[in-house]
């Protein structure tokens, strides 16, 4: 199923369903269908909202996680969503987090999965190489525990990113951003419920990362899902939505 675009101001997003805001951020190669199926369940019980995150598309300055954080925090108060249930998957997690030590008020609850902010492992040793599309297949694959969810045309989305100079150079950029921009002394000030949703087999964010996230956020609950990548709400979608679901009802007010 294909979500109607919604265009308000600057920002364009996917907002489908009524009830309490679930507001989800893809992370550095991620797209609106990584939540096709997420969208799809909690539409029926929720405010789903996906906002196109400007990746590529911020001048080289801002282009970090600081400059995503700010971009998200004028969207939210453009649209004043409040009580928010915020979701962010790798990079979509760390900016996340950073809008949560920024603006605790506006959240209800962080759901994180495969999340930067403490480590991970980017694209190898080497950054994404132009024209080279069996290297992005490659590394495209790392992403899930089962390398045939590395479509033809998933490749083919990251190699029309990875095909451009300037886009590579922004990719590079974010991912230092993420790099320099460690959160381990901070977390510790955040005392919102949170759910960090792990899968057993991520080569990005590892299991052990999961474990420091769930030790450093005081009000944390972990949950592992075996085979099972760096981006378990498309690759395990009805696991992923029942630890949620399971989650999200514990808060309802």
């Amino acid at each position: 199923m294909s979500y109607e675009i919604k265009e308000d101001g600057k920002f364009k997003f996917i907002e489908e369903g009524e009830g309490e805001p679930l507001m989800l951020l893809h992370g550095l190669f991620g797209a609106l269908s990584n939540f096709k199926d997420l969208i799809e369940h909690f539409r029926h019980t929720h405010k789903v909202i996906v906002p196109l995150l400007p990746l590529l598309d911020l001048d080289l300055l801002h282009t970090s996680v600081g400059g995503l954080q700010k971009y998200v925090q004028r969207f939210i108060e453009h649209r004043d969503y409040k009580n928010i249930h915020l979701m962010g998957n790798s990079l979509g997690g760390h900016v996340a987090l950073v809008y949560a030590l920024k603006k605790p008020e506006r959240i209800k609850s962080l759901i994180l999965t495969g999340s930067s902010g403490l480590f991970e492992n980017g694209m190898g040793d080497s950054y994404p190489k132009r024209g080279d599309k069996e290297y992005i297949r490659n590394k495209t694959s790392l992403t899930f525990y089962n390398p045939a969810l590395a479509t033809d045309e998933l490749v083919e989305e990251v190699f029309e990113i990875t095909n451009n100079r300037m886009k590579v150079i922004k990719i590079i950029a974010l991912a230092k951003s993420a790099i320099r921009n460690n959160l381990g002394n901070e977390l510790n000030q955040i005392n919102l419920p949170t759910c960090l949703i792990w899968g057993n087999n991520d080569t990005i964010t590892p299991p052990f990362v999961g474990e420091e996230f769930h030790k450093l956020l005081q009000n944390s609950e972990l949950h592992f899902i075996d085979k099972c990548g760096h981006a378990p709400m498309m690759e395990v979608p009805e696991e992923f939505n029942k630890i949620l679901e399971g989650f999200l009802s514990k808060l309802k007010s």
